[in-house]
């Protein structure tokens, strides 16, 4: 049985450097024809090579600027590839950004008529599909309502909905599900599971571990452009989270965090990060989510909403933070930590699963399967009422 869809060869290159300028006259062009400036060269994609047949699904699995995202840009046709090809033996739908393919201008009615059109599907096969997309998305209300002045939350629905419930044979789907809220992300996942069940091709890109295991049955893990494993995706999530993910970090001198830290101390946990700005910084704030190993996030913190952080102008350009995370009652397991470095109004840094963290004997509980009673052992206190 043929490929529904075969990746050759894949490269994909990109320009960087290059300076923009405004109209020239013709003897400053002549001028600059004659003094160049180089331009440096960064391949997204290099030589990306693998097979998708008719009902997988299949999870991309890669740190930011792996080339997850360049690689669907690619297969979507959005993009061409610098050298190699692919072949879709079927009709290709993509969600990679919100709103991608559809006009401001339009009503969501029409939009969705456009989608399909794009699509190749006609007028009728569109309207047949209607209500199911219209009831799926859940924004009726604004059906004539220009897209333009829909939020962020709206559109993504609307778009998926399309995507999902119009059949197309294969369905390339990005980190954009995070957009949307818990529901709509479960109703999402529930949705892509039946579009794979139905015989359908579903090609999935997401740093929440938890939901490319549950969706997908096989994956390809990307480092730096290039494939490093194609595997079955329990293989694929190990060997990336063993692979990637320390307990310290290191930036280069370009990026305004120079060093983060997580390690336990006893019943706590401490993060520390030190930090660079040019600039002169309002509130410098540091802030983090803590995920199990399958990217769920158990708990958070942003110091600009907790009535108990303090600031201090003295390190406002440069400095370190630690924050001590007391006693977060964790059960023995395997932790990661996104990071984030603001100003209270503004974020300048940020790094999806930067840190990870072996947590044991945080808790003197017997431990459970944490598939059962989840990952925070509560502090309870246990006694008999007499009638």
């Amino acid at each position: 049985m043929k490929p529904i869809l075969e990746v050759r060869n894949l490269w994909k290159q990109y320009k960087i450097g290059g300076k923009k300028t405004s109209y020239l006259s013709l003897r400053e062009r002549f001028v600059q024809s004659l003094h160049k400036p180089k331009q440096e060269t960064f391949w997204a994609l290099k030589d990306i090579n693998f097979d998708v047949y008719e009902g997988e699904s299949i999870g991309i699995v890669g740190r930011n600027g792996a080339g997850k995202s360049t690689l669907l840009k690619v297969l979507s046709q959005i993009t061409p590839p610098t050298k190699g090809y692919i072949k879709a033996r079927g009709r290709v739908a993509s969600l990679l950004e919100v709103g991608t393919g559809f006009h401001p201008e339009l009503t969501g009615r029409e939009n969705i008529f456009l989608n399909g059109s794009i699509l190749g599907l006609r007028h009728s096969e569109v309207k047949a599909k209607l209500d199911e997309i219209i009831d799926f998305s859940g924004v009726e209300q604004f059906l004539e309502t220009p897209l333009k002045h829909y939020s962020s939350g709206m559109r993504l629905r609307l778009a998926f909905s399309v995507a999902a419930h119009l059949e197309p044979e294969i369905l390339l789907i990005d980190e954009v599900l995070a957009v949307g809220d818990a529901d709509f992300q479960k109703k999402c996942l529930g949705k892509m599971d039946e579009v794979s069940k139905s015989g359908r091709t579903v090609l999935f890109v997401s740093h929440n571990l938890g939901a490319v295991k549950q969706l997908c049955e096989r994956g390809v893990l990307l480092e730096q452009g290039e494939k490093i494993l194609e595997d079955n995706i329990n293989n694929i999530i190990t060997t990336y989270l063993k692979n990637n993910i320390g307990n310290e970090k290191y930036y280069n001198q370009t990026s305004i965090i120079r060093y983060l830290k997580v390690e336990q101390n006893k019943n706590n946990i401490v993060l520390q990060a030190s930090y660079h700005s040019k600039n002169q910084l309002f509130i410098p704030s540091l802030g983090f989510v803590i995920y199990n190993n399958m990217g769920m996030p158990i708990t958070g913190y942003n110091p600009t909403l907790s009535p108990n952080a303090k600031f201090n102008q003295e390190y406002a350009s440069e400095g370190k933070i630690k924050i001590n995370i007391k006693q977060p009652k964790l059960l023995d397991g395997t932790y990661r930590f996104s990071v984030w470095f603001g100003s209270g109004y503004e974020d300048f840094f940020e790094d999806v699963d930067c840190l990870q963290l072996e947590v044991k004997g945080m808790t003197n509980n017997k431990q459970m399967p944490t598939s059962i009673v989840g990952f925070v052992s509560p502090e309870c206190h246990y006694e008999f009422i007499s009638e």
